[in-house]
């Protein structure tokens, strides 16, 4: 028995093929206009986030540079500050060092005694100045001795001071007890409180530059930081490349629904298919649901790309809304930093002004050191004076005293001379005669001294003199006859 023949199986009629690609093709179509719609958005989308990103960038350079300018105000404030503290701590090592060289001045005028006889006596005070105390306050006041006064004087220049007893000593004053030391440390006050004031004045801006720091700090960490979203080149690019695919399927559609409408043309016309051509139609047709799964496919690509460029959209967005604020912040910092800068223009001339003032404290410690340096040396002087002087009255002292035995000399030889000649011619003499001539002799013929009167003689001319002498030598017999 010969083998029945199994039948094809049942083809799809041509007519629902055309129908089946004709629906695919429509659906196809419906997916690529929406997704041109969605691309035309994106589109737009990508226009808005440029135009945002490109406002969002040049604010935050903006932002930047004005931050750089409020930094660099910052530093100017602190390198401004600085220059007084630099100033300030240069006056206190000045300072420093004068007080310190006026404290030795002092201490070495502590150590060097003054002897009692120097001021015991005196009246008035020094010219450096008293210390009040309770001894002064007994004797009243007190002035160094003059330099004209010897009294008291030692041989070797030193006052000849009785001798006193070790414990007596205590009574002896010191170069320093005729300092003003009142008056010093009401300089020395003063000049603190002045520091003190100018420290007073620099803590007004102390806090400037930290604040202005702290506000950029603020204002840096509040803009917004760099756009993570996708760059809109690799988003449209995607975009296109999807598209491109979906204009491949839907050619593909198309080209399979032409086919088939030819073939229903053709088969209207009474044109047989063969099982061939009707299973390719078949296999064909079947793989349209696969292509319009691959175009939903690409609309939902398409979709997500453009919520992509919706999110960086709404990011900067955000980041506009936020350089708002950010440009809120920077004007208040615009105005902080107005009001430091004319309050450190008013601090840095006060303080330019203090700093003047400070300095001639130093020149008020210098002239004290000075003083006090000029008043030690001078009294080394007066004791050096006083032994100088001491040594001329000594000197004239002793000329004085070999003059005075020298004039007892002569004067006890020439009352001698004038006992003689008034013996031996004073009886042969009227005495009515130059009555000086029994007057005794005087230590000073010129000068009167302890109340004696003047020797007064008459005047003798030369030619007479002469005459006398003359006659003297020729009358040698009489002399002879008046000795006998």
């Amino acid at each position: 028995m010969s083998a029945e023949r199994t039948p094809p199986p049942e083809q799809p009629h041509v007519v629902a093929l055309v129908l089946q690609s004709k629906k695919a093709l429509q659906h196809g179509q419906a997916l690529c206009a929406r997704a041109h719609a969605i691309s035309t958005e994106s589109a737009r989308h990508a226009v808005d986030v440029l135009a945002l990103d490109a406002k969002v960038k040049w604010t935050s350079n903006a932002v930047r540079e004005q931050l750089k300018l409020a930094a660099s105000v910052a530093r100017r404030i602190e390198a401004r500050r600085a220059d007084v503290e630099r100033q300030a701590k240069e006056w206190d090592i000045q300072k420093a060092q004068r007080s310190d060289a006026l404290d030795a001045i002092l201490e070495s005028l502590g150590e060097q005694v003054v002897p009692p006889d120097f001021y015991e006596t005196s009246s008035g005070t020094s010219p450096f100045g008293s210390q009040d105390s309770s001894e002064e306050e007994a004797q009243g006041q007190r002035r160094p001795v003059t330099q004209g006064s010897h009294d008291g004087l030692a041989p070797n220049g030193t006052h000849a001071r009785k001798k006193r007893p070790r414990e007596d000593w205590s009574r002896w004053k010191t170069l320093r007890d005729f300092v003003d030391e009142r008056a010093i440390d009401e300089v020395l006050e003063t000049m603190d409180n002045d520091r003190l004031a100018l420290e007073d004045v620099l803590a007004t801006t102390a806090d400037y530059s930290t604040v202005l720091n702290g506000h950029i700090t603020t204002i840096r960490e509040g803009m917004p930081g760099a756009n993570t979203a996708p760059t809109i080149e690799s988003v449209l690019l995607a975009q296109e490349k999807v598209s491109t695919d979906m204009a491949g399927h839907l050619e593909s559609l198309a080209a399979h629904y032409d086919q088939m409408a030819a073939a229903l043309h053709d088969h209207e016309a009474g044109e047989a298919f063969s099982d061939e051509d009707l299973q390719e139609m078949n296999r064909d047709t079947e793989e349209l649901p696969a292509i319009i799964t691959e175009l939903e496919d690409n609309v939902s690509s398409i979709e997500r790309l453009n919520e992509q460029l919706q999110r960086a959209k709404a990011a900067a967005q955000e980041h506009v809304s936020l350089h708002r604020s950010t440009l809120d912040d920077l004007e208040e910092l615009g105005e902080v930093m107005t009001d430091m800068l004319q309050h450190q223009d008013q601090v840095q001339a006060d303080c330019v002004e203090r700093m003047s003032h400070l300095q001639g404290h130093l020149m008020t410690l210098e002239e004290l050191h000075h003083k006090y340096t000029s008043y030690q040396l001078s009294y080394n002087k007066l004791l050096i004076e006083i032994a100088r002087r001491r040594q001329y009255r000594e000197a004239a002292e002793n000329i004085v005293r070999g003059m005075m035995a020298q004039l007892d000399a002569m004067t006890e030889e020439e009352r001698i001379v004038r006992q003689d000649f008034n013996e031996e011619h004073g009886q042969y003499l009227p005495s009515d005669l130059c009555l000086c001539i029994e007057n005794p002799p005087t230590k000073w013929a010129i000068v009167p001294w302890n109340g004696e009167p003047e020797e007064v003689l008459p005047d003798v001319d030369n030619d007479l003199l002469l005459e006398a002498k003359d006659r003297t030598v020729n009358s040698g017999g009489l002399a002879g006859s008046q000795s006998l």
